[in-house]
């Protein structure tokens, strides 16, 4: 009450002072017009006289510059009279002018005057050539500079000016609207007057700058706005115009206009009425202002109207000032009013204080402070003992979700989930079953010493049958385990015989010397069985203790759901990745296990390099997360195979495709042999002796016989083949064999569209390279140079290559450039099959791990050119392992089985010529990986004797 007292007291006062001040600035707005008129009156009335003085004084008969110049003195003593005015000024009939100018620091800087000049001539001579200057004084009126200016002369004619045609015909003295000086381009007022003989005009400059200054002291408010407009809505005065002047920078002859303040609350005045009363008004910017508009009563300036806007914050902030007052008033009274009834309350409330701040520790899951509270009052004190007791369940129930979730192994989550809930329950024993299917079997017992019951106890005792459907009623194994399954609700009672004897206790000793129990039934979201604690106590618990493990069970069942559903997405990922590699490895018997011994000597590598106590690899270490990774990556290394044709990972032979086409080339020497036959008997049908022509077919047929041979050893691909061997081969696939058959019959789109037709019989090289052969790499099989894989590989033009003279001119082994590239092309699709896989964050190190197994340690490997240091320890042992499973392997096509001593002589090599990492091949000898690994899968003949030391020099 006193708040809102105090408040209506400082709103009130606020509201007086507020219209007190907005009354004050109306009476001042008021006095502003009388006083800008005022102003002007006296700042014309020298003037006035000025030109009055000017009229009759000697420069209006002067007729060159230097007898105008004479008068200067006299001229110059106008300015020390009249502050107002700027220019005093005599303009002839001929059109020849001459100006006396006071310089400021404006004016000198706009006219590029010299710092110490005081005053300046603007002079005009019309004759036979018209001249114009400029002619600086300094104080002492003697001349500093003068400067012609031929251009003041053609662009300015006295003649034209509004004040020469009004002074003319005028018989008094003359007074101009507010206008834009020529050569200052400031705001002023001309007075002019025709002189007293000769048609000479002589006139005075008056500068309304004083105006602006005069407003700018008229500013009630830092942020008021005031400004003198005519009814062209063109600013005559204003704190600005001099800054909107220049601006303009002389590019403008006429007066700023009001909109070039952007002023919302001015621009809404000049359109408006023009009450003069002051009105409230809201820019679009939602800011309040003030505003008024007053005419300025004046003969010669009628339509000037003058425009005012305070913004109401500033105006009403003494007012606001004055009710934080009232306010600190108004608060200080009840301060002091309030130390009695602050002690009295105090007695009462620091019970409630302490309450509070427990709960706020309890808020913030602080546990460690007590809650001790002593009150008088009984309603405080029932509610500190009620909230101590729920500080402890609270801590308890926490506690054993963070020890539950804090257990990542399922095999552990089952004895810590049992110990952390009898310790809860004041449990001396336990049991803790699982459901698998329909029965519930025991997975984990503790004993009343603390003892954990192995698997042999866990084996004598009762698997439990769950209710079903057909079987709606559980099975007799005591009322205890009874009434749980039946009401799916935590069961409390005394252990009794019939529950020892139905779940067979007595041979474990779980329930010696026990009188209670209780059975807690697990159950998931769709309330189903997952298992079901059975505790034993030696006292019957009491209600809290029971209401609590019932609270828990939802927590328990849904940890070991979820931790039974993560065991086994991990069984069905692991099963199907190694069901992929497995695939691979069935896809070719010449690769069969292939992806399950590399993991094997990946994680041998891995194991010896965390073992390591010194050396390259004294501070690696795997945690289980890192060695999942592992796992993962080292079983799908390869398994972008699957996208590798079989025909090209089997190719045994270098003509072989689907098949070994080895038997169409033998099938030409077939029809060359049948056709030296053919010639002999028709050389012999024309008279050539038998002997003759049989001894021409045999040493055809013997030449051909020989070189299919040679051929055919081609197509083996064994040895290097050598230049000379080329050559022949060359020589020999330009025997001719006539084709008499369309070969554009019975075969495939695809190939009808690859193969030409040519007239029959059609004369055909015995080894063909033929457009047919030469299978185009469509969009999709090129790797773009920026590709966002970073793969460097150098793509072959074609896809396949199948000409019978390019396959057997391979010089070593038996694929084809295309071919190796489809080959070397799996490690691309490994990558990007891995790559698009949503790997969770422990495992997303899995493409980098299994996509580096080609790359070598200088750069040169493939597909992406990575050197040692841009490559992680365990990618760069899958490299070595997997090199090392294929130098031992004895299932390859194209190679038959090294010994032991042989390949580490081939990895030596490659060690030397930074293939390999130098640091990973020591770590694989010393540690006898390569040994175990041998031993493991390599046969006994194939292991001789090696000195490690020879391939580490």
């Amino acid at each position: 009450m006193t708040l809102l007292v105090g408040g209506l007291i400082g709103g009130l006062g606020y509201h007086i002072s507020a219209g007190m001040l907005q009354t004050a600035a109306h009476e001042q707005w008021k006095r502003i017009g009388p006083s800008v008129q005022q102003e002007l009156h006296n700042t014309l009335e020298p003037a006035e006289m000025a030109v009055e003085f000017l009229r009759l004084h000697r420069i209006t008969w002067a007729t060159t510059l230097q007898e105008r110049l004479n008068g200067l003195n006299a001229l110059s003593q106008v300015f020390k009279g009249a502050k107002a005015v700027s220019a005093v000024y005599a303009a002839y009939p001929n059109g020849d002018f001459f100006l006396l100018r006071q310089l400021d620091e404006r004016s000198r800087e706009q006219l590029s005057a010299p710092t110490e000049a005081h005053m300046m001539v603007q002079s005009i001579e019309r004759g036979t050539v018209d001249v114009g200057r400029y002619i600086f004084l300094d104080a002492a009126g003697e001349i500093i500079e003068s400067v012609d200016r031929p251009d003041y002369a053609s662009t300015f004619d006295p003649r034209d000016r509004a004040w020469w045609r009004e002074a003319t015909v005028s018989k008094t003295l003359i007074q101009t609207r507010p206008y834009l000086f020529h050569t200052t381009h400031s705001v002023g007022i001309t007075l002019a007057s025709a002189a007293s003989w000769g048609g000479v005009v002589v006139g005075a400059d008056i500068n309304l700058a004083t105006l602006s200054d005069r407003l700018t002291q008229q500013k009630f408010t830092p942020g008021t706005q005031l400004a003198l407009v005519n009814s062209r809505g063109e600013l005559l005065a204003n704190e600005h115009i001099g800054a909107l002047l220049d601006a303009a920078n002389g590019t403008n002859s006429s007066l700023p206009l009001l909109e070039s303040l952007h002023s919302a609350p001015l621009d809404h005045l000049f359109k408006g009425p023009g009450a003069k009363d002051m009105d409230q008004f809201t820019d679009p910017g939602g800011q309040s202002w003030w505003t008024a508009s007053i005419q300025v009563p004046d003969k010669a300036t009628q339509d000037m109207r003058m425009l005012l806007a305070v913004p109401e914050m500033e105006l009403t902030a003494a007012a606001r000032q004055q009710l934080q007052w009232s306010t600190v008033a108004t608060l200080s009274i009840i301060l002091l009013s309030m130390p009695v009834a602050w002690l009295l309350a105090q007695a009462i409330s620091m019970p409630l204080r302490r309450l509070a701040l427990d709960v706020q520790a309890i808020e913030q899951f602080d546990f460690e402070q007590p809650i001790q509270v002593d009150s008088f009052i009984k309603e405080t004190h029932e509610l500190g003992i009620t909230l101590q007791s729920m500080q402890g369940t609270i801590r308890r129930f926490l506690d054993l979700s963070m020890a539950v979730a804090a257990e990542d192994q399922f095999d552990r989550l089952l004895p810590r989930l049992l110990k952390e809930t009898m310790l809860t329950a004041g449990a001396a024993s336990g049991l803790l079953y699982l459901a698998d299917g329909d029965q519930l079997y025991p997975a984990c017992g503790r004993l009343a010493d603390g003892t954990a019951l192995d698997d042999q106890a866990l084996a004598t005792l009762a698997t439990i049958p769950l209710p079903s459907s057909t079987s709606p009623e559980p099975s007799s194994y005591g009322p205890l385990l009874e009434r749980c399954l039946r009401e799916n609700a935590v069961s409390s009672q005394p252990l009794t015989t019939a529950d020892i004897q139905g779940l067979q206790l007595a041979p474990s000793a779980i329930a010696q010397g026990l009188a209670h129990s209780v059975v807690i039934p697990l159950l998931n979201r769709r309330r189903e069985y997952v298992g079901a604690m059975v505790l034993f106590m030696p006292s019957p618990p009491v209600d809290t203790q029971v209401a609590f493990v019932a609270a828990l069970s939802g927590n328990a069942a849904v940890s070991l759901e979820a931790r039974a559903l993560i065991e086994q997405q991990k069984k069905l990922f692991t099963a199907f990745i190694e069901l992929i590699a497995g695939a691979i490895d069935a896809k070719s018997p010449y690769t069969a296990s292939h992806c399950a011994r590399v993991p094997e000597l990946t994680k041998m590598l891995a194991q010896a390099a965390c073992d390591q106590t010194d050396g390259a690899f004294a501070d690696f270490a795997l945690s289980a997360h890192d060695w999942e990774a592992v796992h993962v990556a080292s079983w799908l290394h390869d398994c972008g195979k699957v996208t590798t044709p079989e025909f090209v990972v089997d190719k045994a032979t270098k003509l072989e495709t689907i098949y070994n086409r080895i038997h169409e080339v033998r099938m030409r020497f077939e029809v060359l042999k049948r056709d030296a036959q053919i010639t002999m008997y028709e050389a012999i049908a024309a008279g050539v002796h038998p002997e003759q022509a049989r001894a021409a077919m045999l040493q055809t047929c013997r030449e051909l016989d020989e070189e299919f041979a040679f051929v055919a050893a081609c197509n083996q691909g064994g040895e290097k083949l050598g230049a000379a061997e080329q050559e022949r081969l060359r020589h020999i696939a330009q025997r001719t064999w006539t084709r008499t058959l369309d070969d554009t019959l019975g075969i495939s789109l695809a190939e009808a569209q690859r193969q030409q037709s040519t007239p029959l019989p059609a004369q055909e090289l015995l080894l063909a390279d033929k457009p047919a052969h030469r299978i185009e790499r469509s969009p999709h099989d090129q790797i773009a140079p920026d590709n966002v894989w970073g793969f460097k590989m150098q793509v072959p033009e074609l896809l396949y290559n199948r000409g019978e003279l390019h396959n057997l001119l391979v010089a070593r082994g038996t694929l084809s450039d295309e071919e190796r590239y489809k080959i070397n092309e799996h490690i691309i699709q490994t990558i990007k099959m891995l790559t698009c896989l949503p790997f969770p964050q422990h495992l997303r190190a899995v493409p980098e791990i299994a996509g580096g197994h080609h790359e070598k340690m200088d750069g040169t490997g493939y597909p992406k050119g990575l050197r040692r240091e841009d490559m992680s320890p365990v990618a760069r042992m899958i490299a070595v392992a997997d090199i090392f499973e294929a130098l031992t392997a004895g299932d390859r096509p194209y190679k038959p089985r090294k010994p032991l001593s042989e390949v580490l002589d081939l990895m030596a090599d490659m060690r030397r010529n930074h293939h390999i990492d130098p640091d990973i091949f020591e770590l694989f000898l010393r540690s006898g990986v390569y040994l175990d690994y041998a031993q493991r899968f390599i046969p006994v003949e194939f292991i001789d004797s090696v000195n490690i030391e020879d391939y580490l020099q």
